[in-house]
């Protein structure tokens, strides 16, 4: 679900540490434990599913088209269907250090060919249960009828925020079916990915994930989990939280900004949040860094802007924005999105779901001051250049 302390310290290729507090942090009645976890193993899915739903994460998609056709066509084709079913937050938390592409890749070949659709696919059972049930027996069964179906289907009407298409279940349910022949083809899929592209990054975004692990532990030290989550989450504002006795803190480099959330049990819960850098982009070697690309994009419309004025005055859920727009609710869903990816505006979760955005102060300022910035740095830069072309000549 897309929502004394020690530093990390790495030794080899030892990238897990988990920190416990003795002195929990207060929000309200309970005092949850804080676990910190750093763990590529992570981004080794996230990143998937953003390579295969490049335009819900502001990701260009003829740059994850290219990242897609280094894989073999049988797995290229294979992932595109099955990455949706794929959300093994909690296998990869059970993982033993290091929790790094090549472990999970371990982890995954000592399974059972079968096993591993389950073990890759079962959701949490605080809300996953009826859905559990569905897939172990279409698993056992190696068919599905018409009444999985329709369980299913029930299943996504009452959990998930979209009506579900009928391809899109059917094809969840053959995927089910073959549990033994998704057990060849994930492992396969997973040992291309790795070694056309992900082993390579994994290298390229460890520090990042360090870093920002050790700068939420600094923050842990002075705010509630409440006000820690919403720094993290850059954007993100939680009304109230469950009693917890454990919050386990991933970053994760690829869902930056966005924040997950995945319930191990009533009382413990795993949040990934964004860990890439304001300065940074997902795509390697790009000069110009996400957060000023996307920020600009989603200045560049002047439906966002108009939102963005509303959303000055007071705050507003996405009905009442589309009320004053004169839109359909999704489309302004859609520009909320993007803005919320841009960093511009805070999304508020109250209860039973209700949400209500508002501006972030100071965004949009701080948007123009990087923008100069960035432009003085080129400039900078590119004066050295020349001088010291002048200088090889001379």
């Amino acid at each position: 679900m897309i929502f004394g302390q020690e530093p990390i310290e790495e030794s080899g290729e030892r990238l897990r540490l988990i920190v416990r507090r003795k002195r929990g942090i207060k929000m309200g009645i309970n005092t949850p434990v804080l676990t910190w976890e750093v763990g590529s193993a992570y981004d080794m899915f996230m990143s998937l599913h953003v390579l295969y739903n490049p335009d819900q994460y502001g990701l260009r998609g003829a740059w994850a088209a290219g990242v897609r056709s280094r894989l073999p066509n049988e797995e290229r084709e294979f992932l595109q269907k099955a990455i949706e079913s794929v959300w093994p937050i909690g296998w990869i938390h059970r993982l033993p250090a290091p929790q790094n592409g090549q472990t999970l890749l371990n982890a995954l070949a000592a399974l059972p060919g079968r096993e591993r659709l389950p073990a890759l696919c079962i959701l949490p059972e605080t809300y996953g249960q009826p859905y559990n049930d569905i897939l172990r027996r279409v698993v056992d069964q190696g068919k599905w009828g018409d009444a999985d179906y329709q369980a299913l289907k029930a299943t996504y009407r009452a959990h998930g925020p979209k009506k579900p298409k009928k391809k899109d279940l059917e094809d969840r349910l053959d995927l089910w079916a073959r549990a033994d022949e998704f057990g060849e083809l994930i492992l396969s899929g997973l040992q291309a990915y790795y070694e056309a592209f992900f082993a390579e990054e994994e290298n390229r975004i460890r520090p990042a994930l360090q870093a920002a692990a050790e700068t939420g532990q600094k923050l842990a030290k002075k705010m509630p989990l409440v006000n820690l989550l919403e720094e993290l989450a850059q954007g993100v504002r939680f009304e109230s939280l469950p009693n917890l006795q454990e919050a386990i803190m991933v970053p994760s480099f690829w869902i930056t900004p966005l924040v997950a959330e995945y319930s191990l049990s009533k009382e413990r819960v795993i949040f990934l949040y964004g860990a890439r850098p304001e300065d940074a982009s997902l795509v390697p070697g790009e000069f110009v860094p996400d957060a000023l690309y996307q920020s600009l994009k989603a200045l560049a419309d002047p439906t966002r802007l108009r939102i963005l004025h509303y959303l000055t005055v007071e705050p507003l859920s996405p009905s009442k924005l589309a009320a004053h727009l004169r839109l359909r609710p999704p489309t302004v869903i859609h520009h909320l999105h993007i803005l919320r990816l841009a960093r511009l505006v805070h999304l508020t979760m109250g209860k039973e779901g209700k949400r209500r955005y508002t501006v972030r102060p100071g965004a949009v300022a701080a948007t123009f001051a990087a923008l100069e910035a960035f432009i003085e740095q080129d400039a900078v830069n590119a004066d050295a250049a020349l001088f010291d072309e002048m200088a090889e000549v001379a």
